[in-house]
């Protein structure tokens, strides 16, 4: 009964703050994040992090990518693939570089240093993908690079921290055994699969599911098929996020894909994707804030620009105009869960100093807070 207190609070804040926001033209994701800033310890400390609000957050960033999936054209994608891993591939290794040698100069060991790049080189597409479809710009040239280009980089990431838990005899298991190569072969055969999903199996059990006689039998389907994905995904070691995303476009390309869209669509942004944002907002403190403030300042800059650059200059490569590039150096900012995923794996294997966490979770969030106004700010200058 408690949490159903917390949620109707998380619920109607969201609602209320994303809908000031968009009344001043602004994503309505942002007032979304900001509830959770405003409920929690941070503020009113109304609402505190716990188990049942992180698995319907958890629920509710799974159900996003499946749903950007579904609303991806996988043409485009094929198109951008060059792109998508260049950005990517860059987007790794620019805040790897970057905040590594900050957090040396700050008087981190060199691993610790490389650690905390590792931490931000991952890119969680999740607020994109609300401020690109309330702009509608999901489906254009950017917004495919973008999608394409977070995918491949949470890969990256992965087997990133992979090799550094591998060679640097910290950490614990990053994938199914200790072993990297074989990790690395596991995941190889996972997208293996994943191909023959989209290519055979989703179809034909799609069709399967348009026979049965029981109420939502379609959408009930997709999403056993899109968390199967996931699970799988977070099985293997990589991202349940990419897991979903692959869900998502397996049912793109059959005939029931608008039912699923439409049906999924209500369940995920009445109450599990609202919980997902106030969830990142519940985890921000100002403890730290003004003990660690040049710390946080030239992380957060760092976090920003690595990332931003990397997609710009990136695209400008690949011909994308200038607006364009913009828009797909903005898409990639946010950290979000990913880089809270592969801090907590840090703080537990005591990868870095346990002192300097809070003030990594607080400039993940702040770049997550940041990205969808940076972002919105280059969509309106295109258009």
């Amino acid at each position: 009964m408690h949490f159903l207190g917390e949620l109707i609070l998380i619920l109607l804040t969201t609602v209320l703050l994303g809908q000031l926001f968009a009344r001043f033209n602004m994503p309505a994701v942002v007032g979304e994040l900001l509830s959770g800033i405003v409920l929690g310890p941070a503020l009113l400390n109304l609402v505190k992090p716990n188990d049942i609000i992180s698995l319907f957050s958890q629920f509710g960033v799974i159900l996003l990518m499946f749903l950007a999936g579904l609303e991806s054209d996988l043409d485009l994608l094929k198109k951008y693939f060059k792109l998508s891993f260049t950005v990517a591939g860059i987007g790794v290794v620019l805040p790897v570089i970057f905040m590594g040698l900050a957090s040396y100069a700050f008087g981190m060991k060199p691993l610790e240093a490389i650690f905390i790049g590792i931490v931000f080189a991952a890119t969680s597409v999740s607020i994109s993908v609300v401020v690109l479809k309330e702009a509608h710009q999901l489906q254009t040239r950017a917004g495919t690079a973008i999608l394409g280009a977070a995918v491949v980089d949470d890969i990256l990431a992965v087997i990133v921290l992979s090799l550094f838990t591998t060679f640097s005899h910290e950490g614990g298991k990053s994938g199914i055994t200790n072993n990297f190569f074989i990790n690395l072969l596991i995941e190889a055969a996972y997208f293996i699969v994943v191909w023959i999903i989209y290519k055979f199996i989703a179809p034909y059990f799609m069709k399967i599911a348009e026979k049965l006689d029981v109420d939502y039998s379609v959408v009930i389907a997709s999403l056993i098929l899109a968390l199967t994905m996931a699970w799988a995904a977070d099985f293997v070691g990589l991202s349940a996020v990419v897991g979903a995303f692959f869900g998502g476009l397996a049912i793109r390309q059959t005939p029931q894909y608008k039912e699923v869209n439409s049906s999924v669509s209500a369940i995920g942004y009445s109450v599990f994707i609202p919980v997902f944002f106030a969830d990142i907002g519940l985890s921000m403190t100002f403890n730290s804030f003004f003990k660690d403030i040049w710390f946080i300042l030239v992380m957060t800059v760092l976090a920003v620009a690595s990332k931003f650059w990397a997609g710009k200059y990136s695209s400008e490569m690949f011909g994308f105009s200038k607006n364009e590039a913009n828009i797909v150096g903005a898409g990639m900012v946010s950290r979000g869960e990913v880089a809270l995923i592969v801090a907590q794996i840090g703080i537990t294997h005591h990868l870095f100093p346990e002192d300097i966490y809070s003030s990594l979770i607080l400039v993940i969030i702040i770049t997550t807070v940041l990205s969808p106004f940076i972002l919105n700010h280059y969509i309106k200058k295109a258009n």
